[in-house]
């Protein structure tokens, strides 16, 4: 058993195709496909819908439990409201010691920006960052839900949605532009760090001063100091760890700055579809928990809970800052020198995606088919100046209950670790998403202060040219890059 929540959804559904709806199971995770396709063949056989037409208001603000009893008597319902950020916030205090959290507040040296969007995140950002931590009420901003998230009116245009693109109020605080790029020249230095949630709480974009970390380079520095939490220290028994982190995964898509961690660390790595879904069975795995997981749209968690979780991720990083700063009188180590420390050990995966949004749906699947058809019979000068390690449709095999996942999404992989991937998103609302991931590896050796954009510029047009992208859609540009 488990609940169904509907509501505002990315995927078309219900007459104005603006609702979804999900199936957690009894883990408390999306459920996986076999689930869904299982639901979906029973839901062919629906004869008869029933529906309670006189059930009373219930009034979710206050805090208790009604019963409802039917006219005739022979059934009885009971409604329970509760706080949900009271479990939120107890979850998350087994994985974090926050005192070191609050004395970095307490700093001088330390500002704090945290932007939840007009979305749900609010509440628990109120109770965590100020009633726990110790922040100012003035370091947030648009903590008070809104069904519409602000609207077309606000900063981030009704799109709650942690990116540069939407959270443009945050980034102009922080000092970063819509490309990621450092803004200067501001009459009030930018916080040391800023943050920001989506619309239900569970991605998160972290920033630095003038400096954001992709979300493939936060999951990577968030397992290489996973030492530094305390649900992950190697110690058994502390704030519940298991001794030290055992198994890390990421979506496909995104970038492989942590497969290079893992490498490194001997930890237990596993390359996954997009979609939480399919970490699930690994974090039900005890082998592989403590466990941490994420992907390039924004998502990083842990298995703590078996979803996404934003306010997770943010506390992890503040917990990583105030662990390489235990000494209040020297000089605060910053958000961009723990990423760039990290490029000079690993190397950088220079990373952007182009999302080619409202595509028609069978030029799409054509240009996939296409793509697929040809990964065994590109001619060797295809990809020059690349040199090809493999072209592929990715599958999954899982490794928990043996399920395979195909068509996955396109993969190129080259010899000098750069990767060009296309898969089409569930998430538009008209026709179909085409998405586009490019990436570029540098050596700890290499020029690591390029701006991703310009890098990944040459794989780019090859990506372009491989799929006849202009040719199948008509499109010339992408509607959004990232």
């Amino acid at each position: 058993c488990g609940p169904f929540p509907g509501g505002g959804s990315h995927n078309p559904g219900g007459i104005d195709e603006d609702f979804g709806i999900k199936y957690n199971c009894e883990n408390g995770g999306p459920a996986p496909e076999k689930v869904t396709e299982l639901i979906f063949e029973k839901s062919k056989t629906i004869s008869e819908i029933v529906s309670a037409e006189d059930f009373p208001e219930i009034d979710i603000a206050t805090i208790g439990s009604t019963k409802i009893t039917s006219a005739d008597g022979s059934r009885t319902v009971q409604v329970d409201v509760f706080d949900p950020t009271e479990d939120h916030v107890s979850v998350l205090a087994g994985c974090f010691d926050l005192d070191p959290i609050k004395k970095l507040f307490a700093r001088q040296d330390f500002s704090f920006c945290y932007d939840s969007l007009s979305g749900v995140q609010g509440p628990y950002a109120r109770k965590v960052f100020c009633e726990i931590l110790g922040a100012k009420a003035s370091s947030l901003l648009n903590c008070e839900p809104k069904e519409d998230f602000g609207g077309p009116g606000s900063a981030s245009h009704g799109h709650a949605d942690p990116n540069l693109a939407n959270a443009r109020e945050l980034c102009d605080i922080m000092g970063v532009s819509k490309e990621g790029r450092a803004i200067t020249g501001q009459e009030q230095e930018p916080p040391v760090f800023g943050a920001a949630a989506d619309g239900d709480a569970d991605r998160n974009m972290i920033l630095g001063r003038r400096f954001f970390v992709t979300p493939s380079d936060s999951l990577a520095v968030i397992v290489d100091n996973s030492e530094l939490i305390p649900y992950f220290k190697p110690h058994k028994g502390l704030f519940g760890s298991k001794g030290g982190i055992k198994g890390a995964a990421r979506s496909m898509p995104t970038s492989c700055a942590l497969d290079r961690v893992c490498k490194a660390k001997n930890i237990p790595f596993f390359e996954t579809p997009t979609g939480w879904k399919f970490f699930g069975n690994l974090m039900d795995t005890p082998k592989y928990t403590p466990f941490i997981c994420g992907e390039e749209s924004f998502g990083t968690g842990s298995n703590h809970v078996r979803e996404k979780d934003g306010m997770w991720a943010v506390l992890a990083w503040l917990q990583i800052i105030a662990a390489k700063n235990p000494d209040p009188t020297k000089p605060l180590v910053t958000v961009e020198e723990i990423v760039q420390e990290h490029w000079k050990k690993y190397g950088r995966n220079y990373y952007a995606r182009y999302d080619y949004e409202g595509v028609d749906l069978d030029a799409a699947k054509n240009m996939m088919a296409r793509m697929a058809e040809m990964a065994d019979k590109w001619p060797a000068d295809s990809f020059a100046p690349y040199t090809i390690e493999k072209a592929d449709m990715f599958a999954y095999d899982d490794p928990i209950d043996g399920s395979v996942s195909k068509n996955q999404g396109i993969r190129f992989i080259f010899t000098d670790g750069s990767r060009i991937v296309f898969r089409m998103s569930g998430t538009g609302v008209v026709g179909a998403t085409v998405r586009m991931y490019l990436e570029k590896y540098e050596a700890n050796t290499g020029d690591l202060d390029q701006h991703p954009l310009e890098v990944v510029k040459p794989l780019a047009d090859l990506a372009i040219k491989l799929s006849d992208l202009k040719e199948f859609t008509g499109r010339d540009e992408p509607s959004v890059i990232t």
